[in-house]
């Protein structure tokens, strides 16, 4: 095993846990274990590490993965050492993704689910693992067709459930391919990337992501992988990504999501000892930013649902912080020209009532968006003395005003045209 030296150290690219990543308050690693699963004794373990090794500060990504800040140099081996020893260690080596496969925190669990999506992830995980040349942050959603989908997450390729014996392939502008066997799908998975990988402007740097080539040009790969065009699958109301859910066999999950997917090793800590005081059976990382509480009877379900609201998460699908993606900031972030943690906590209570009806918010240090892939209804990208606003879009769309955080709050009040207000705002500036 090869650990990082300082010298070989680089700010900005993907972390993991034995490659970290320089940030401003320290080393950041990050930790996706095996099937993205923890015992509740395991979550306790992490928030003592979290303390041990690093600042004790904790995220959950928007890929589900567990991050530790403040990581000191000193301590990383023995860090990688002890999450080694526990088996909590699952990414792959190399320049490519350590990880390839997003599914729901209830993928194999679900009452809804038309096939095992957590038994298709890790066969798709397996199969892809070896193709070399993928870019870091490539993506693969894999979803059983339940309910608690992931449509709304930025992915190079989708498989999707489209009945117990049918999986669609769906490809970057709403294309979509199949239906195959689902023994099937992994291999094909597999050709699809190990194609995309051999594509000349993948080679050449020009092309990142499969979203980045043209519809001619994925209908060629997908064809070649011998899939046929097919109409796109039906559309399904956007899920819950909170509160309590039913799995197979009547028992339940707890789905809740941590304020900006940030908490404390102390306050980890007491989500485990809960965890074992209801007889959770497993914990699951969430790509909403948060975890998942599963295998408890309703009336446990209830009770710890109550007891995880007054740890300060959040259960209610109207809460304002829900939809609000924010990364680090500053200072930790030595990227982030501001402090868009706190400024994200001072918008989602001027915004709660626009947050509550569905708006979609992104407070960005930079315009790597760690926070979050794709576009969001309202963007906000640190800048000099304030934000680029950028609406309908991401870091790197173009802005329709350069605000500061205070003309931003006073201009966005419910019961008004976001748009209208913000060229508004924009003017009076000039």
């Amino acid at each position: 095993m090869s650990l990082p030296t300082p010298e070989t150290m680089r700010r900005g690219w993907c972390p993991g846990t034995l490659r970290p990543m320089q940030t401003g308050d320290g080393w950041l690693v990050r930790l996706h274990p095996p099937r993205g699963t923890l015992a509740p004794a395991q979550l306790a373990f992490v928030s003592e590490l979290a303390t041990r090794h690093g600042n004790g500060q904790i995220e959950i990504s928007s890929r589900g993965n567990l991050q530790l800040r403040g990581v000191r140099e000193a301590s990383h081996p023995v860090l990688v050492a002890e999450l080694l020893e526990a088996g909590l260690v699952d990414e792959a080596t190399g320049d490519g993704p350590h990880r390839l496969v997003l599914a729901s925190p209830l993928a194999g669990r679900e009452a809804g689910e038309l096939l095992d999506a957590a038994a298709l992830a890790a066969a798709v995980e397996s199969a892809g693992r070896h193709i070399a040349g993928l870019p870091a942050k490539f993506s693969i959603v894999v979803d059983g067709g339940g309910t608690r989908a992931l449509d709304g997450f930025a992915a190079d390729l989708r498989l999707r459930a489209v009945a117990a014996d049918s999986v669609a392939f769906g490809l970057p502008g709403g294309l979509w391919f199949g239906p195959v066997d689902p023994t099937s799908a992994p291999a094909i998975a597999a050709m699809l990337l190990a194609g995309f990988a051999a594509e000349e402007r993948v080679r050449r740097g020009e092309v990142r992501r499969m979203r980045e080539l043209d519809d001619k040009a994925l209908v060629v790969l997908s064809v070649a992988c011998g899939l046929s065009a097919m109409s796109t699958p039906a559309i399904r109301p956007s899920p819950s990504p909170v509160g309590i859910a039913a799995e197979r066999n009547g028992r339940f999950a707890v789905l809740a999501a941590l304020p900006f997917g940030r908490s404390d090793a102390a306050g980890l800590a007491r989500l485990s000892e809960l965890a074992e005081r209801f007889a959770v059976e497993e914990i699951r990382l969430s790509p909403w930013r948060g975890l998942g509480f599963c295998g408890i009877s309703k009336p446990a379900a209830v009770k710890l649902a109550a007891a995880l609201v007054k740890e300060g998460l959040v259960l209610s699908p109207r809460d304002p912080r829900l939809p609000v993606s924010a990364c680090a900031g500053a200072p930790a972030c030595d990227r982030a020209a501001a402090p868009t943690l706190a400024d994200a906590e001072t918008l989602s209570e001027a915004l709660a009532p626009l947050l509550a009806g569905g708006l979609t918010l992104h407070v960005s240090g930079c315009t790597k968006s760690c926070a979050r892939q794709g576009a969001a209804d309202l963007t906000l990208l640190a800048g000099e003395a304030g934000y680029d606003v950028i609406l309908a879009g991401g870091t790197r769309d173009k802005p329709i005003a350069h605000l500061t955080l205070a003309e931003l709050v006073r201009r966005l009040e419910p019961g008004q045209d976001i748009r209208a207000r913000l060229e508004t705002a924009a003017r009076h500036r000039e």
